[in-house]
């Protein structure tokens, strides 16, 4: 039966090759059978630029240009944290870059991609640093940077966030629920899929009283996380990372 996966917040780093071994396996068993592979942010744990891959990370590259080479569509959704990722990623891997948000027909069910950062509204200062983050200016002189000069400031940002996180309400750092209504509202349609909070969960809720779903991914840290979607349904699957 035809199937479609969904994946993200897989975070990859070297330092922690079990997860990287595990997607490697999954694109080369499961998804090598799938119609299509999105992956809708965080893929890496930061992302420098496309003229910077991590030694460690060579698999990831080239498990998806095994994916794609063997005819299966894959496509990437930058997260909050592989923003840099550009079309030197594409050609590498032969996914095709999707904008966030992005629209799709599922099966007959038209759905909303979204990495899912956009609507944790409550969460000011993230919004804040996420503007300054995105900003055509900052991105041109950051990627001016030496390699070694980038990779350093990431390190920095990425103890930054955890320090900050760890003293945010959960509350705070998940969706506000008026700012899915609108994305689903603005797009005009009753089905939202996206990633970011790490709370793997399926939600009803109403759209001008209308019935509509939320899915949310998992993350990648203490297990796989994937979503299947086939003509008959959805469903939200782990996968064993001791494997």
């Amino acid at each position: 039966m035809a199937e479609t996966l969904f994946i993200s917040d897989l975070h990859l780093d070297p330092s922690r090759p079990e997860v990287i071994d595990l997607l490697t396996r999954f694109m080369t068993e499961r998804a090598a059978q799938a119609e299509g592979l999105y992956i809708l942010g965080d893929l890496f744990e930061y992302w420098i630029g496309d003229d910077d891959v991590r030694p460690g990370l060579e698999p990831v590259i080239d498990a998806l240009r095994r994916l794609t080479d063997g005819g299966v569509s894959a496509y990437f959704m930058a997260g909050n944290r592989d923003f840099l990722v550009g079309e030197g990623f594409a050609a590498a891997t032969g996914c095709t870059l999707l904008d966030d948000p992005a629209s799709i027909d599922l099966y007959g069910v038209p759905t909303l991609l979204m990495h899912g950062d956009t609507l944790c509204t409550d969460d000011v200062t993230y919004m804040q640093l996420r503007k300054q983050l995105r900003d055509p200016a900052f991105q041109a002189g950051f990627l001016a940077l030496p390699v070694a000069q980038r990779r350093v400031q990431a390190e920095a940002l990425r103890r930054q966030s955890r320090e900050a996180t760890s003293t945010k309400a959960m509350d705070i750092m998940d969706v506000n629920a008026d700012a899915v209504c609108d994305a689903l509202r603005s797009h005009g349609v009753h089905r939202l899929i996206h990633g970011h909070t790490h709370r793997p969960a399926s939600h009803t809720l109403a759209i001008d009283g209308q019935p509509a779903e939320r899915i949310v991914l998992g993350d990648w840290y203490t297990q796989g996380s994937v979503l299947s979607v086939t003509p008959r349904g959805h469903v939200l699957e782990t996968l064993d990372i001791r494997r």
